[in-house]
């Protein structure tokens, strides 16, 4: 009863913190789904108790930071997830595609998405070997360029990648993932300088193709594959998702300030 009465006391920061608490009752969490305050709401669509009913309407609330909580709250179900699906909210669909364990349904829906953004995003994270086939095949270099970021695609599709016709593409294979021999080989003469210094210096590449770069007839690649140190790369790693968190502060931008 004490949370209940609280939920209305006159101070924000009041009402901020009967929003964050657990063990809320949903009495005291419903009305504060409507709060002037955009934090308040803010913390309601964090908050784990948080029934299914109130996300829904969180998800589809004016302010964009209540709406990107939503999908980091972890009581996010199906039917929420299934209204961020047809958001017009281009960062909010991308912040579905992260999602590990999205629906095939509404994986298959993303993949045709109008934004490369979020088709990029769903390329990235995606554990749906359908969805990778189909992503592949994306006539826009971004869109190639997240499944050349992702561990879950086949040996088969690395081959593929490492012969696309964009070097941006081949640059962020290299960087990101192990690849076979022959592919390696084919690497090592790449007519993109930018290819052969992505080589030099990843830290996935083994030492004897290193070696060969280091006999590269562009004098920086040479040197860079010469002077490599492991530990030192510039490996990059596939981002953990994106979940809707605001930094201390943060007013225009992405979650939790990113840029892109």
């Amino acid at each position: 009863m004490t949370l209940i009465d609280l939920a209305s006391d006159p101070s924000a920061l009041v009402r901020k913190a009967v929003a964050t608490r657990a063990d809320a009752p949903a009495q005291a969490l419903r009305p504060l789904t409507r709060d002037r305050d955009r934090d308040v709401r803010e913390a309601v669509a964090r908050n784990p108790s948080t029934s299914i009913g109130n996300l829904l309407l969180l998800v589809k609330d004016a302010d964009r930071w209540v709406r990107w909580a939503v999908a980091g709250n972890p009581a996010c179900d199906e039917s929420v997830r299934r209204v961020m699906a047809e958001a017009a909210d281009k960062e909010l669909r991308g912040l579905l595609a992260e999602m590990r364990d999205l629906e095939p349904e509404l994986a298959a829906r993303l993949v045709n998405d109008v934004s490369p953004e979020v088709r990029e995003r769903l390329a990235t994270h995606t554990h749906d070997p359908d969805v990778i086939a189909a992503l592949i095949t994306d006539r826009t270099v971004r869109v190639r360029k997240g499944l050349a970021r992702n561990p879950r695609i086949t040996t088969a599709q690395r081959s593929a990648l490492a012969q696309d016709p964009v070097a941006d593409v081949r640059v962020a294979l290299v960087l990101a993932l192990e690849l076979d021999e022959a592919d390696l080989r084919r690497l090592v003469d790449d007519r993109s300088v930018q290819v052969r210094m992505a080589m030099a210096t990843s830290e996935l590449v083994p030492p004897h193709i290193r070696q060969a770069l280091g006999r590269d007839p562009d004098e920086m690649v040479a040197s860079a594959a010469r002077d490599f140190r492991p530990g030192v790369g510039t490996s990059p790693v596939v981002r953990a998702p994106r979940i809707a968190h605001r930094a201390s502060g943060a007013g225009r931008g992405r979650p939790g300030g990113a840029r892109r």
